[in-house]
């Protein structure tokens, strides 16, 4: 049985970050590892949250956290996503990719508040650029289900153009900054100007 009410937070944290040239969760944006920063961030809005990592990262990872080994079976973000959705495929998953250096607990409350669970999915979207963003987004457990079928038939690894061609729910950060992804090191000081300012 699917609860409504289940939702748990998994920080997307196993790529490889070649554009950076440093893992990005390790990155201290808030004075601890960008990873770390944003499963405390989970851990005030869902039931329970765990950190994606490949299998060479966990003996890095402290046991106070939870994680969840990557599968490799799936390519891209996918792979983190749906190694989640197969350990625990009753609930919705609230996403963060790690390089959201940005990214606040209000933003991530807004994001739970205008949850739609009747569409598949709840992404958060800004004016300028109106392309949902998969990895600040709520997953529920149907987008998983079917997002394996639309995979097997090699649509790509994109996981937004799937949300794109399904029906979800779009919403507006009160602050659209929180969606500024840093993948580069110019990306990376721009970000560090923004929190210190």
């Amino acid at each position: 049985m699917i609860s409504k009410d289940k939702l748990y937070g998994l920080v997307l944290s196993g790529g490889k970050s070649s554009r950076m040239g440093t893992d990005k969760g390790l990155i201290p944006y808030h004075g601890i590892p960008q990873r770390e920063y944003l499963y405390g961030l989970l851990e005030k809005v869902c039931t329970k949250v765990f950190m994606s990592v490949r299998n060479d990262q966990l003996e890095e990872i402290d046991d106070r956290f939870n994680t969840i080994v990557d599968s490799d079976e799936f390519r891209g973000p996918f792979n983190g996503l749906l190694s989640a959705h197969k350990k625990h495929p009753e609930v919705a998953w609230l996403v963060l990719a790690c390089d959201l250096p940005l990214m606040n607990e209000d933003a991530l409350r807004d994001l739970v508040l205008k949850r739609n669970s009747v569409k598949l999915a709840t992404a958060y979207v800004i004016k300028e650029n109106p392309l949902p963003e998969p990895l600040c987004a709520i997953w529920e457990p149907q987008a998983l289900k079917k997002s394996i079928v639309y995979l097997e038939q090699g649509n790509g690894s994109c996981p937004r153009k799937f949300l794109i061609n399904n029906d979800i729910e779009l919403v507006f950060p009160n602050c659209p900054e929180v969606l500024m992804n840093a993948n580069s090191q110019t990306e990376y000081n721009e970000a560090r100007l923004k929190l210190e300012s």
